[in-house]
């Protein structure tokens, strides 16, 4: 019997802890070293691989991705090595997608061409603005003017680069929202991620906002105009949103996030990665300790993660939650495997209300209702 991971995939994320600088906005586990022993993490990586190589063996590895932190600053024998040991452990897909996660300083572009020939396929770069006043705001290292030129640099050696970009900053008109994204769209790019800014506890941006001294961000209708602007923009240059804050051409779609929204399985290593592994009939959630010297120390005595059982209600939960973020949304017949009809009552409500539609034997969200997924969600989730 297909078990119900497989509707998603199985892939890898490898954590990379480590950054130049914390950016105010940023809650991510990530922190600022001077010295780093990059064999020493090597050896951590491949080590880890090879444990759950051991609990996964015969499966076919659709993605890896490596995130962080700011996995740019890797060297690039320490990537060789991680994807010598993913080739040696599992069978890849043939369009496997390995995605690595840059910073856009001239530094870290040097290495584009190190990364693609290890067996990068795709970059994911960290914008975030461009222009340089808010870039300065958000705590960027790199300018507007080197982001371009990282991106380009990365184009010359990558069929697929991605970037981000955060709106409904401080002070961020409509006007110039409109401007700053068409620029973006007007690249040659075939994938963007806009997130609008969110306050976070526990980053500085947090502590400004309860000091009162976080000026000029937008109110509801603000930001909820520079979403309608953001779906305007993308789906008039063929690049609608596959995802709440992922846009997409045709085919271009992240593989290795679609495998986090249709509910697959993934192995997280590194400090602080959470992964979901379906072992002999049971799925568990996982989580390595967030400390690098605890996840260090956790590794050599083979101690890495926590795992926790999930229940088929929590399953159910988990793929309401991941799945309703995509515009194809859920699959009926998926769901009612894990909770039977449970959810069947709540989900015609949001229906009669015009914030849900079913089609195809999918529940996806409509136009009205895509805007408010967190209300729609809390509801289809009611007790």
């Amino acid at each position: 019997m297909t078990e119900d991971w497989q509707n998603g995939g199985f892939g890898l994320y490898v954590h990379w802890p480590f950054c130049m600088a914390k950016c105010p906005y940023c809650d991510f586990n990530s922190h600022v070293s001077t010295s780093i022993d990059q064999d020493l993490w090597a050896d951590a990586y491949v080590k880890e691989i090879e444990r759950i190589g051991r609990e996964t063996s015969g499966r076919l590895l659709r993605s890896v991705f490596f995130g962080g932190g700011t996995p740019s600053l890797m060297e690039p024998r320490v990537v060789d090595r991680i994807l010598d040991a993913v080739r040696a452990t599992w069978q890849l897909a043939n369009d496997i997608e390995i995605t690595l996660e840059a910073n856009p300083t001239s530094v870290e572009a040097t290495r584009f061409a190190a990364y693609r020939q290890s067996g990068v396929s795709r970059i994911s770069m960290g914008v975030q603005a461009l222009n340089d006043s808010d870039l300065r705001k958000l705590g960027r290292l790199h300018s507007a003017k080197e982001a371009i030129k990282a991106f380009d640099i990365a184009r010359r050696h990558f069929d697929r680069v991605s970037f981000d970009l955060i709106y409904a900053r401080q002070d961020q008109t409509e006007d110039a929202w409109r401007a700053e994204l068409s620029e973006a769209l007007s690249l040659s790019i075939d994938h963007l991620s806009l997130y609008q800014l969110t306050i976070e506890d526990g980053t500085a941006f947090g502590d400004r906002y309860a000091a009162g001294k976080l000026k000029g961000l937008p109110d509801e209708d603000r930001a909820a105009n520079l979403f309608d602007i953001t779906q305007e923009l993308c789906e008039k240059h063929g690049m609608p949103a596959y995802e709440v804050s992922n846009h997409a051409k045709s085919g271009s779609e992240s593989i290795h996030n679609l495998i986090y929204w249709h509910y697959g399985d993934y192995a997280g290593i590194g400090p602080g990665a959470h992964g979901r592994l379906s072992l002999n009939g049971t799925r568990y959630a996982t989580e390595a300790p967030r400390q690098p010297a605890k996840w260090l120390a956790a590794v050599s005595n083979n101690a890495s993660e926590v795992r926790e059982a999930l229940s088929a209600d929590d399953q159910a939960t988990e793929l309401l939650l991941m799945g309703m973020r995509v515009t194809e949304g859920v699959d009926l017949s998926r769901l009612r495997a894990l909770s039977g009809t449970r959810y069947d009552n709540n989900i015609n409500k949001m229906v009669d209300s015009g914030h849900v539609r079913i089609a195809e034997g999918r529940v996806q969200t409509t136009p009205a209702g895509r805007p408010l997924l967190n209300h729609v969600l809390r509801k289809i989730l009611a007790d």
